[in-house]
């Protein structure tokens, strides 16, 4: 295998890994269990295309937009990794939905809501993703080619977890609410696991801690 093709498995796997389409699964089905086909599938193309669209501006200036900015990369980790454990503590200790939330939910402006938040961010565009596509893009050593390479790994990757999201009703039919409801709280608990371990990796190159990142992912 060609150096080139080992970098760019490498980068596949580095994205794969944060933006986790197996991992969205649980997590597409707790918001979209009692919505209708015509919605979910709403949600799903939605949901793929923000998130894109939020890599894909992170891929070409995110490092000059923190720049210009003046914030800090662990900065921008913390603040993404408390976003991110807040949402996983709602899907942890959140109660079930009434039946008025179950009817507001079949509603196209529901529906559309869900899709930004919180499916296409934080949980497809995470912070770990977001942080993943700043530093996949060298803005100081920028091509085109390398560039377009990035955004065909990225596009590749989404369109894997848009393919998983189409495959939850089966999914969903399978294990039943009561299952759905298990299986989203563990979901919650590994996403708050991943936050915390976002945190304490930027607290450690913030303050330059060797050892105190739990050596994840993000």
């Amino acid at each position: 295998m060609s150096p080139a093709l080992k970098d760019a498995f490498s980068e596949f796997v580095m994205m794969w890994v944060l933006i986790d389409p197996i991992g969205t699964i649980p997590i597409f089905l707790k918001l979209t269990a009692h919505m209708s086909a015509e919605h979910r599938t709403l949600i799903a193309v939605r949901s793929v295309v923000i998130a894109a669209m939020v890599l894909t501006v992170f891929l070409i200036g995110g490092q000059l937009l923190l720049n210009a900015l003046g914030i800090a990369l662990p900065s921008f980790q913390i603040a993404g990794g408390i976003v991110l454990f807040l949402f996983a503590l709602t899907m942890i200790f959140g109660p079930e939905k009434t039946e008025q939330e179950k009817e507001e939910l079949q509603t196209v402006e529901r529906a559309r809501s869900v899709a930004v938040f919180p499916l296409a961010m934080p949980a497809i565009a995470s912070p770990g993703a977001m942080m993943g596509v700043v530093l996949l893009n060298d803005t100081q050593h920028f091509t085109l080619t390398g560039t377009l390479e990035n955004l065909v790994i990225i596009g590749s990757i989404l369109l894997i977890t848009l393919a998983f999201m189409f495959m939850a009703k089966p999914i969903l039919k399978l294990i039943g609410d009561s299952g759905l409801n298990v299986l989203g709280r563990i979901a919650g608990l590994l996403l708050a696991a991943v936050a915390v371990d976002a945190i304490l990796q930027a607290l450690s190159q913030f303050f330059e801690i060797p050892g105190m990142s739990s050596g994840g992912i993000l």
